[in-house]
């Protein structure tokens, strides 16, 4: 084989040696994003990191935009924290479980959850018992808005919740998801019900006991979902309290009720699990 003329060298060492100042000017390209006045343009500076590599300055510059004044971005944030997945992610989710805004809290939560944080978890069962707030109040959300309305000139997607769920996964995969769909799609769910559809899959008997009395909630969502998630554990001792749901003024959940009571009637009672094989009484 014929060694390559020394002009074909000198071109391919040329093509494989990076130009010295890319890397400064990608740094310096995602710097003036993160710090534009236009939202859109952190938030898409914020997604943009999401691809660059777990290490120095990009972690920081990334953990910086949790006090991002915009909520979209924060949230974005989170989202590319969990991405990364880094060592100082939980850490990250933690500060972020903070935030005076229930819908980035929230999310952290979620996003906890999903990595197996204990802390997720707990804030989890806080938000179906109705003691954390998961949505801003109608006039703290449009006063939101209309802020910032200024710095952005096109149509703001919504993002709160309906985004949100997808920062962590969903139990039970393959198993009534299009139950799960059609309550999320809906606009009244609320995020007390996104917190029982992402509990459905855990046997623990805090999280039955908080499954069991959202049965009974004012909520309908949160009752629809209530059923789904008790419907998943496969358990046949069940049955009675869902039953009572046949006759619930709300549609989505009667008919939810009545599915679960043919899934669990053909559940041998020698084929549940023994973590979820007691029932949990509701509280009278």
């Amino acid at each position: 084989m014929k060694p390559l003329p020394l002009v074909f060298i000198a071109v391919i060492a040329v093509a494989q040696t990076p130009t010295p100042d890319v890397g400064a000017r990608s740094r310096e390209i995602l710097d003036t994003a993160l710090k534009s006045k236009n939202p859109d343009t952190r938030k898409e500076g914020v997604e943009a990191l999401s691809l660059a590599a777990d290490r120095e300055p990009f972690i920081s510059l990334l953990e910086g935009m949790l006090d991002d004044k915009d909520v979209p971005v924060r949230l974005t944030t989170i989202a590319s924290l969990v991405d990364l997945k880094g060592e100082r992610t939980v850490a990250d989710l933690q500060k972020a479980m903070k935030d005076p805004v229930p819908e980035v809290s929230f999310t952290a939560a979620k996003a906890l959850w999903g990595l197996k944080n204990a802390q997720g978890k707990q804030a989890l069962l806080s938000v179906l018992s109705g003691t954390t707030k998961t949505s801003s109040g109608f006039f703290t959300t449009q006063k939101r808005e209309a802020l910032r309305m200024m710095h952005t000139p096109r149509t703001m997607m919504m993002f709160a919740l309906k985004e949100g769920v997808g920062f962590a996964p969903i139990p039970g995969a393959g198993e009534g998801m299009a139950s799960m769909q059609g309550l999320l799609s809906d606009p009244g769910v609320t995020g007390r019900a996104a917190a029982a559809l992402l509990l459905g899959n855990e046997h623990d008997a805090a999280t039955l006991k908080a499954l069991h009395e959202a049965l009974t909630d004012n909520d309908w969502s949160v009752r629809a979902a209530a059923v789904h998630s008790l419907a998943l554990q496969n358990n046949p001792a069940f049955r009675p309290e869902l039953e009572e749901l046949l006759d619930d003024k709300k549609e989505a959940v009667r008919l939810r009720a009545a599915a679960a009571c043919v899934r669990l009637e053909h559940v041998p009672v020698s084929k549940v699990k023994a973590r979820s094989r007691t029932a949990v009484k509701r509280p009278q």
